[in-house]
Formats: structure tokens, C-alpha cells, sequence
């Protein structure tokens, strides 16, 4: 069984550590055990009873398919992405839902990813698949996917071959290039501006070949 100490506890249900010690004294919480030091440790039962989550196996749980496109642009391109992934999760038999984002993939603050690690936390799911890796996020994909084996959802690539969207990849550069220039000293900002200058002009003779 996995035990959390007061602080872990504490965050993982939004609480303060002195709510639990009042708890604690008040009888109405008992840690699951106490060291010889002293320190505070909750079970995983508790967390689970606390969140109102008494059966975490995975068979309540369902499938969602995660679909993302970059802009609004590829609205076409996104409903053939859910077309394919709902034929993929049906042939499978797979409980599932559909979670769809428009975003960049270095954006980490898009509702669909956010209601799919908030299903993630709550143990409402078990699998996630996607159609490309990059489909998740563009970087930073072993960090969720270390997450979601905290809360055991495993990740499900349709297609692991190395796939490159050129437009998408440049945009997501472009963004990251911006973001920081605008936190540069005037002097290094316009050289900043300079390298998405050369970046769209670039860009663009590849469109026109």
C-alpha cells in the first residue's frame, strides 16, 4: 500500500496541513500511522476514501482518445483525426470518450489536456490514446506520461512511427522564439524578431516549391 506524508496528503486532497492536524486532534482524521519521529502518514485507502473514490481498479474506468490539432485552420483535419481514432477505440471495444483540443502543442494550458489530467488525478480513466506522440504535446511528453503512471493510465500511441508537421513544428518554434523575445533587452529583441523574420520567410519559399 502507498502511504503519502502530511504534506503530500495535505495537497493531493486541498488541504492545509494545520486543517489535518486539527483533524487529527478532533478525532475526525487519523493518519494511518506514525513514526517513531513523529511524522504523519496516509494511506492510499484514505486518499481514495477522501475523494470519494473507494474503487480505483481499472474497471470503472474509461478510454479517452485525445485528439489536437494547432489552429482553427485544421477544424477539417481535426474531425477526420476523431473519425479515425472513434473507429480505432470501437474496434478494440474500448468504454470510450472523446477529448478534442485546437493548440499549440507547447501550450500546456488547453482545456482538453487540462480535463484529461484532471480525469487522470480523480482515476476516472485508464487509458489515453493518441494518434502521433506529438499529438499530446509537442515537448515534455515523458513528464504527463510519468504522471499518469502515478495514477495508472497508461498512454496508448496509435501510430510510433516518427512523424515531423513541418507548419506545426515552425509555428510552435515561432511561439517559443516570441515568448522569449519579449522578455529580452530591446537590442536582443529585435534580433529575435529577426530570426522569426527568417524563420516565416523560409517557410514560405518551402510552400512555394
Amino acid at each position: 500500500m502507498k502511504f503519502y506524508s502530511i504534506g503530500k496528503f495535505a495537497k493531493i486532497i486541498g488541504k492545509s496541513e494545520q486543517t489535518l492536524r486539527n483533524w487529527d486532534n478532533e478525532d475526525r482524521l487519523k493518519p494511518h500511522n506514525v513514526s517513531p519521529m513523529g511524522y504523519c502518514y496516509y494511506s492510499q485507502e484514505q486518499v481514495n476514501h477522501f475523494l470519494g473514490m473507494a474503487n480505483t481498479s481499472t474497471k470503472d474506468r474509461i478510454t479517452i482518445g485525445y485528439c489536437r490539432v494547432s489552429s482553427h485552420k485544421q477544424k477539417d483535419d481535426l474531425e477526420r483525426q476523431v473519425q479515425n481514432m472513434e473507429s480505432y477505440l470501437s474496434m478494440r471495444g474500448y468504454q470510450y470518450e472523446i477529448i478534442k483540443d485546437i493548440g499549440s502543442g507547447i501550450d500546456y494550458n488547453k482545456k482538453g489536456l487540462n480535463k484529461l489530467i484532471e480525469m487522470a488525478i480523480q482515476y476516472k480513466i485508464d487509458h489515453v490514446v493518441i494518434l502521433y506522440k506529438d499529438r499530446l504535446v509537442r515537448f515534455g511528453y515523458e513528464l504527463i506520461e510519468n504522471l499518469f503512471k502515478h495514477y495508472q493510465v497508461e498512454i496508448e500511441i496509435i501510430d510510433s512511427s516518427e512523424k515531423i508537421e513541418e507548419q506545426e513544428l515552425v509555428e510552435d518554434l515561432i511561439q517559443i522564439v516570441t515568448v522569449f523575445s519579449c522578455r529580452l533587452q530591446e537590442k536582443r529583441a529585435h534580433k529575435a524578431e529577426k530570426m522569426i523574420k527568417e524563420m516565416l520567410e523560409v517557410e514560405g519559399d518551402k510552400s512555394k516549391d
